[in-house]
């Protein structure tokens, strides 16, 4: 395609990785697709703004005032018009023409609300074992369907149709950062959505130094445990919650996940809205591949 592709917008989300979101703006700027870009500043500290506005101009800036996490791209989404929007950290980036390559894809299935890009890791480009996790997906794909199905997806290197996000919620504020996927990926499900690993969709990414591991596996802890209180059946939900918590390390931060998760029981509880059998059958299958994947590493 020449020219812009005038059917994708990006929304990246960002805190106090100013020089990150910097690298992560010219290489956007650089795409052949040459989207519109949104960058939603939660709230950082160190002039991430400032350097979003005197140096990238062309960028839209939100400035929600605090960190909202996963939330944030939310607003980035409601500020755009296009019908596909991808989403892309301050730490991730895209081939050029893997955006094309995604909207393509979803322009020729109607059912399709995220395409999730294979991620090669830098440096040195080689391939994320979640990446061989989605392509062994024991779940049973659609007729026609690109790639291979799941029931969750990757936020930081994925496509989504914003009709599909916007009718499911989007990201829950409950939630914040850390496996926020699997809750929304969840009701596109139980709405009859369908998402997609397409290998042949490239995205890297080069994990800041600028993160707190342990605030992040304690986050994924407490809201692994939460969605599957969510919308998992009781039994379902008891037997993951077992295996899950064999997994994690016995130490502080797996404690305290543990403790913040039940402190939000009353309102999971009062929000519990059990996925449909046609979903929890493909949730069981995940469940067993899972149990032996090399990708899950509760470690920080």
């Amino acid at each position: 395609m020449q020219g812009p592709d005038l059917r994708l917008s990006v929304v990246v989300i960002t805190y106090n990785r100013r020089d990150e979101l910097d690298l992560a703006l010219h290489r956007l700027a650089e795409l052949p697709e040459q989207p519109p870009v949104v960058v939603v500043d939660n709230g950082s500290e160190d002039g991430t703004a400032e350097l979003v506005l005197r140096k990238h101009p062309q960028v839209k800036l939100i400035r929600p005032g605090r960190n909202l996490g996963a939330v944030g791209r939310n607003l980035g989404v409601a500020a755009v018009d296009t019908p596909y929007v991808a989403f892309c950290d301050d730490d991730t980036f895209y081939d050029p023409g893997a955006l094309t390559l995604a909207a393509n894809l979803l322009d020729d299935h109607p059912t399709l609300a995220v395409v999730t890009a294979t991620i090669l890791v830098e440096p040195g480009g080689q391939l994320d074992p979640i990446c061989v996790e989605m392509a062994q997906s024991p779940l049973e794909r659609p007729a026609g369907l690109p790639g291979h199905p799941l029931l969750s997806f990757l936020a930081g290197v994925s496509v989504v149709r914003r009709e599909a996000f916007l009718a499911a919620g989007g990201f829950s504020h409950r939630l914040w950062l850390g496996g926020e996927e699997e809750l929304l990926a969840s009701d596109l499900a139980r709405y009859g959505w369908s998402m997609s690993y397409v290998p042949e969709v490239v995205a890297h990414h080069q994990a800041s130094k600028l993160r707190d591991a342990h605030l992040r596996r304690r986050h994924g802890i407490r809201n692994t445990l939460w969605f599957t209180w969510l919308r998992r059946p009781l039994r379902s939900a008891i037997v993951r919650t077992v295996r899950h918590l064999s997994r994690v390390p016995r130490d502080r931060t797996s404690l305290y996940a543990v403790a913040d998760a039940l402190r939000g029981l009353p309102w999971v509880l009062r929000e519990r809205h059990v996925v449909p059998e046609h979903v929890e059958r493909g949730y069981r299958l995940l469940d067993e591949m899972q149990l032996t994947s090399k990708a899950r590493r509760y470690v920080s």
